[in-house]
């Protein structure tokens, strides 16, 4: 209670208001006496005049000289209070201006515990959250650059060759030219997802929908996939009734990504273990697939827009994975439902989830 900036504050404000109503008092008191001087000197039948003056001086000069005294000592005490309740303030005013010219390396000091210390602390974690932002943006620039360089540099080179005739036009050039196209257009459908994921919380189409019923629909559609790398499926649904107010084709878009993560990162003869249950807050699907596992530190990373817990494994090839924007999408879209997403990973296992409210 003590550490509460309001105490600061009223220590700051008080303070002179204390100075001043001493000094009423001391001056009211001194004018009392000076009246009860007066009435002794009459009852000893003294001649009061000189000495009721020298008093008087005497009283009005102390009064000065102490009135400066408590002046000065309140606004050096109020200075000095002032100065360091709003000493955290300035640094973070100071610290804005680094992060807005691109320093994100500052922190505000943390001394306390009232509303500045909660702010400082605020303050920080707004910094960590901006700085590792502009480090996931400057990685997106340089791969989306090299997503879009690659496709585009096999383009063009087989387009020169094929337009001086160093090279035949075969089926076998055309259907590679083809794929290389293909991938640039799988790109740009993956950022359109996403612009549109980042605006499904004003555009969600709801209806109560089945989530186990969505699920063990989106399975069927990759029992192909998974059968070609031979990874066995497990579905356990022991909710199958509940329903949720949802956006059926976002949401099974949503479904698709995890299952597509699924299909991909299952070594091959792997396992995969989906399931739907009611949760406390709702219900909740859950994808488990075998595999290497998510490092620690790259966790809480996934759902970010072109993360990568593997940053040399090549995207050239389609089945090791895309541009790093499936789970992105996920994550907009089961949060614009009011849900929530996470992840949890172990050697030999990779847990990822999502719960939607009733």
């Amino acid at each position: 209670m003590r550490n509460r900036l309001l105490w600061k504050l009223l220590l700051t404000n008080i303070l002179p208001v204390i100075g001043v109503i001493f000094m009423v008092v001391w001056l009211a008191v001194d004018k009392l006496a000076a009246g009860y001087f007066m009435a002794l000197m009459k009852i000893y039948d003294i001649s009061p005049s000189d000495i009721h003056q020298m008093f008087l001086t005497s009283v009005h000069r102390y009064l000065v000289w102490a009135s400066l005294a408590a002046l000065g000592l309140a606004f050096v005490l109020s200075f000095l209070l002032t100065r360091r309740i709003l000493r955290p303030l300035s640094q973070m005013t100071a610290i804005t201006r680094e992060i807005a010219a691109g320093n994100f390396s500052l922190r505000a000091e943390v001394t306390t515990g009232d509303e500045v210390g909660q702010l400082g602390v605020a303050f920080n974690n707004m910094a960590d959250r901006l700085g590792r932002i502009e480090q996931l943006r400057k990685a997106m620039v340089a791969d989306v650059a090299h997503e879009l360089r690659t496709p585009l540099t096999n383009l063009r080179g087989y387009l020169e060759a094929l337009n001086d005739g160093v090279i035949p036009p075969t089926p076998a050039t055309l259907r590679m030219l083809q794929e290389e196209n293909l991938r640039l257009v799988q790109l740009v459908d993956s950022l359109q997802q996403l612009a549109r994921a980042d605006a499904a919380r004003a555009y969600l189409k709801r209806e109560p929908v089945v989530l186990a019923e969505l699920v063990d629909q989106m399975v069927e559609l990759y029992r192909l996939s998974f059968r070609k790398k031979e990874i066995s499926v497990t579905t356990q649904f022991r909710d199958n009734g509940t329903r949720v107010m949802a956006d059926r084709d976002k949401l099974l878009q949503a479904i698709r990504n995890l299952l597509d993560n699924c299909c991909k990162y299952t070594p091959q003869q792997g396992r995969v273990t989906i399931a739907v249950n009611r949760a406390p807050e709702g219900v909740r699907a859950e994808f488990r697939n075998s595999g290497a596992g998510i490092a620690r530190e790259d966790l809480p990373f996934i759902f970010e827009r072109f993360f990568r817990a593997d940053r040399s494994r090549s995207r050239d090839r389609s089945d090791e994975g895309g541009a790093g924007i499936g789970l992105a999408i996920t994550k907009e879209l089961i949060e614009a439902h009011g849900g929530t997403v996470g992840a949890d990973s172990n050697p030999g296992e990779t847990h990822i989830w999502f719960t939607l409210p009733l």
